[in-house]
């Protein structure tokens, strides 16, 4: 299993010691480097930044969201990043949720997997450079069939490094995850859990036995956000966890279309995830935290003395997991590559 490092997102400002974990995880023999966007910073920068200070690993956007560009700037953003690096770009997409996509962009949710797929398909037409790029779809059309009624099939100036540049894409619910496995190089899971497999498995081979799927399991990547703890103890390595997932669970989305509390849900936590949601809207965050059982949090993460943790690298494994993407400062990560050796 490979070992990728996210930077994540920033704070209220750029993320402390950044280039100091990037550049130690490309010496450390780490896979990739992948950055983030929400409402704050972009992806493409600080990848592009951080990025050129590295030699070797890949660098991966988890995630781009879908409705902060068109497809075609999407598209010029990750050739252009594939050409600076050398052809370690990997694009990470993804839908967001409804309060995002609607109250800061400004633009329309639903049909989000209908939309990816349209998307995914102008991305990969640009990146061919096979043609002028023409589309008619229910999303996206082009040219734009009406303002000046001017508009022309174009194609990039840029001749692209790789035409199959790899795409990735971020989901949580099982129709999302088997689209990744349809119509992506790869699936970006956000709190996967060993006990999740045959769930995730089971969706990802329906999309690659739909007609026109591009992968199969043996050549799909997997690269999953796990939080990875050198701690000797648990609890109080756990509690460093659980005010994250008290946001995602009971504070990201709207109350009724939380897609975080949904994967927890699936999971066999529903009673904890609507008491740390009702906690958490109601303002008290600190109950919110302490209501999430640390078994919860084990379950989604490898935390703990070393030996505890390789105990379970084991079973993470087993799955379809191809990636382990942590966190942390460059001591964390050197901790954490000699906890998982």
């Amino acid at each position: 299993m490979k070992l990728g490092y996210h930077v994540g997102y920033w704070g209220s400002g750029p993320t402390p010691g950044a280039l100091e974990a990037i550049t130690e995880a490309d010496r450390l023999g780490f896979d990739s480097v992948w950055s983030a966007e929400a409402y704050g910073s972009d992806a493409f920068t600080p990848l592009a930044w951080w990025g050129s200070a590295t030699e070797r690993v890949k660098l991966g956007t988890n995630i781009v969201q879908m409705s902060a560009r068109t497809p075609t700037a999407t598209a010029m953003s990750a050739l252009t990043m594939d050409h600076l690096s050398g052809g370690r770009f990997v694009l990470g997409l993804g839908a967001s949720g409804p309060q995002v996509v609607e109250g800061w962009y400004g633009q329309p949710y639903p049909k989000p997997l209908a939309r990816t797929r349209e998307y995914v398909e102008i991305v990969r037409r640009v990146l061919a450079r096979e043609a002028p790029v023409t589309f008619d779809g229910e999303f996206y059309q082009l040219p734009y069939p009406g303002g000046a009624k001017l508009g022309k099939p174009l194609k990039p100036t840029v001749h692209p490094l790789r035409g199959d540049l790899p795409i990735y894409l971020a989901a949580e619910g099982p129709k999302n995850v088997a689209l990744s496995a349809e119509i992506c190089d790869g699936w970006l899971p956000l709190f996967f859990s060993p006990k999740s497999d045959a769930f995730y498995r089971a969706a990802l081979e329906e999309g690659f036995a739909r007609p026109g799927a591009r992968r199969s399991l043996a050549d799909f990547e997997v690269p999953a956000s796990v939080p990875v703890l050198v701690h000797d103890d648990v609890e109080e390595a756990a509690a460093l966890i659980k005010p994250s997932l008290a946001l995602y669970i009971g504070g990201m989305g709207a109350k009724d279309a939380n897609f975080h509390l949904d994967v927890f849900v699936r999971m066999g936590y529903e009673d904890v995830a609507a008491k740390v949601q009702e906690l958490y809207l109601d303002g008290r965050k600190q109950e919110a935290a302490a209501a999430i059982p640390t078994a919860l949090v084990e379950d989604i993460s490898l935390i703990g003395p070393p030996s505890k943790i390789r105990e379970e690298l084991a079973e993470w494994e087993k799955t379809v997991v191809t990636t382990l993407l942590v966190r942390g400062d460059a001591p964390s990560l050197r901790r954490i590559t000699e906890a998982l050796s």
